[in-house]
């Protein structure tokens, strides 16, 4: 099986409510499973590195942050999400010394980048697709980020 078999397979599950498929060949074995809650794959990620295993703490630290900005929840129905478009790093700032990309209470619009995903090496610009006010930050500085986990989140 090739890398394009596995990444088909892997956008058939995701579009699919299979929870978990094992493909097994000669002297080739995967399985694949759905993730259920972006919290269970980062809690899970950190156990057999010691490196993650400092991931739970912003995890913990978001409750917080979700009760100080409780008064928008109310309109929590109409947030426009901005989702992780890949693995890596989470950065809100290009440098220590820089100030943030998007803070909350700013305005966005398409094109504006809000955030930096590091992956393999690679510093990726996220920019924005939608136009709005960011009312909260989803996601710790300099934490771990999943494929398609919650940035966040924008009223338009």
């Amino acid at each position: 099986m090739d890398f394009k078999q596995i990444q088909e397979l892997i956008k058939i599950i995701n579009k699919s409510n299979i929870g978990e498929i094992s493909v097994e060949q000669k002297d080739f074995k995967i399985t694949i499973k759905q993730k259920e809650d972006v919290v269970h794959t980062v809690v899970a990620a950190p156990a057999p590195a010691p490196v993650l295993a400092a991931a739970p703490a912003p995890v913990a630290t978001a409750p917080t942050v979700a009760s100080v900005v409780a008064p928008a929840a109310p309109k929590a129905d109409n947030l426009i999400t901005i989702k992780s478009p890949m693995i890596g790093t989470f950065y809100r700032r290009s440098s220590p010394d820089k100030p943030a990309f998007a803070e909350i209470g700013d305005e966005v619009n398409p094109g504006k980048v809000v955030c930096i995903i590091e992956a393999m090496k690679l510093f990726n610009e996220i920019e924005s697709e939608v136009s709005g006010k960011i009312v909260k930050v989803l996601v710790e500085d300099a934490s771990p980020v999943e494929y398609d986990q919650p940035l966040f989140l924008v009223e338009p």
